[in-house]
């Protein structure tokens, strides 16, 4: 796409057509170039929706932006993914998801993401317009969310990790995600925008005291999301992957590199693309609650449950909840992961995080205690959740679960071997189970609580596991 260049004010337009059959490359890239002297640069984009028949998929065409550096990760200036038709750029500012910034002198490339492609193929349209003028003075710095909030010391601190705005495909503003926050009682959040940061600096004057904002990007590959989180306002992750490529352990040290932890998505999810296809090798902690409770939310449990034991390295893998919120009736904080730190900042959430010391709610009105106490230690050694009990094999062993708010639920507590007690609670909500072992006999214990009394009942709150001697550590 080639512009003749103007002087002074004004503005040129051209549109190109294309048509992308079944099999086109993930990435489409069309050149656009940019003279001198351009200002803003803005990109629309049509493409045809036919009727197919059930079972067959439509088209789905996802679109972005590399400017005039090129394809890789330094000349990323923007996603939107399926969520908008246009976008504009410039130095004074940019559509949420895109990156402001001089629209330099070169080619730039609108990259197309056909998502899915019907039986007879895409047909596009892609219309840019070049907007010339006298240099436009930048914005003020970004301006980043603080790493810590007052907090209330060593604690346990609820936050909601999956949340989505008007910056990807979300239809809530920053503003309105934190009030929801608060009002479900949460202490943190990380905003997780599709494969862009341009969100990062969009909170400016609602994090304070009460909540601690994070950074964080849903990594949107073509197989499988991952969470980003807490990463370095600012950083770029690169999506474009599929399983078959073996290239995504880069991007998981990239996430570490910028501070961040590796947390896949809703790995059972039904949506095109969604469910995770790279293994949980480069995984620090999986999300095995997303939103309502589903059967995908029950198969994620089962393969979280038997992944357990099973690391080369040795470790295990923790679970997480978050709502995925995008929109109006979603719930913030439905479910949100409870997490024991020694403050309110992101070095201590995150490390509470990946150890694991944490339980998942559907609210804060659930809380749980999950705890192992060798019964022959003279001092009471006591080991809680995300934690290990040091214990001889034979030594009996008391594990206690304390659960608030799930009126008329059911508790259980699960260990390697499965499900080995369920006690119905009380209409308070409330009540404590008690449960004796040895560690010859388990080698980890977790804890359940679901509505009423079906084995399958919706999930009211669960526990990552206390391990005991003999059992892998972190």
């Amino acid at each position: 796409m080639d512009f003749a260049g103007a002087t002074g004010a004004g503005s040129e337009t051209r549109t190109v057509r294309g048509h992308l059959p079944p099999g086109a490359p993930d990435f489409v890239y069309v050149p656009v170039e940019v003279p001198p002297g351009v200002r803003r640069l803005t990109a629309a984009y049509r493409y045809d929706r036919p009727e197919v028949p059930p079972g067959t998929y439509g088209n789905g065409l996802d679109i972005g932006l590399f400017d005039a550096r090129g394809t890789g990760p330094e000349g990323f200036r923007g996603w939107s993914g399926g969520a908008r038709d246009t976008f504009t750029v410039g130095a004074a500012g940019a559509t949420p998801g895109y990156l402001p910034g001089p629209v330099d002198a070169g080619t730039w490339h609108v990259v197309l993401g056909p998502y899915t492609v019907a039986p007879g193929g895409v047909d596009y349209e892609l219309t840019v317009t070049l907007e010339y003028g006298p240099p436009e003075d930048a914005p003020a710095p970004p301006a980043y969310p603080p790493e810590r909030a007052a907090g209330r010391g060593r604690a346990w601190y609820r936050g909601d990790c999956h949340l989505h705005t008007v910056y990807s495909d979300g239809r809530r503003t920053p503003a309105e995600v934190a009030a929801a926050a608060r009002a479900a009682g949460l202490d943190f959040l990380t905003t997780t925008e599709h494969n862009s940061p341009s969100g990062h600096g969009a909170w400016d004057g609602l994090w304070g005291d009460d909540l601690l904002i994070l950074c964080g990007i849903e990594v949107t590959t073509r197989n499988g999301h991952c969470l980003a989180l807490g990463v370095e306002p600012g950083t770029f992750l690169d999506f474009r992957h599929r399983a078959r490529d073996t290239s995504w352990a880069a991007t998981a040290r990239d996430i570490r590199a910028a501070g961040g932890v590796v947390v896949p998505a809703h790995p059972h999810a039904a949506c095109v693309g969604c469910s995770w296809r790279f293994g949980f090798a480069d995984a620090d902690a999986v999300e095995v609650w997303n939103g309502p409770w589903t059967p995908d939310d029950e198969a994620a449990l089962a393969t979280w449950s038997g992944l357990l034991h099973t690391r080369d390295d040795g470790r295990w893998l923790p679970a997480m909840g978050n709502s995925d919120s995008h929109r109006e009736p979603q719930v913030i904080g439905l479910p949100q992961t409870v997490v024991l730190a020694d403050e309110l900042s992101r070095p201590a959430i995150l490390a509470g995080l990946a150890a694991g010391r944490s339980y998942l709610a559907e609210s804060a009105a659930v809380t749980l205690a999950l705890s192992a106490t060798d019964a022959t230690d003279a001092a009471g050694a006591t080991a809680g959740i995300g934690e290990r009990l040091a214990t001889a094999p034979d030594a009996p062993v008391t594990v206690r679960l304390d659960v608030t708010g799930v009126p008329g639920g059911t508790a259980r507590l699960v260990t390697d071997q499965g499900v080995i007690l369920g006690v119905r609670l009380p209409t308070s909500g409330s009540g404590t189970v008690m449960w004796h072992t040895t560690a010859a006999a388990t080698a980890h214990v977790r804890a359940e609580v679901r509505h009423g009394d079906e084995p399958a009942g919706a999930m009211a709150g669960m526990t990552n596991p206390v391990f005991l001697q003999g059992a892998p550590g972190r």
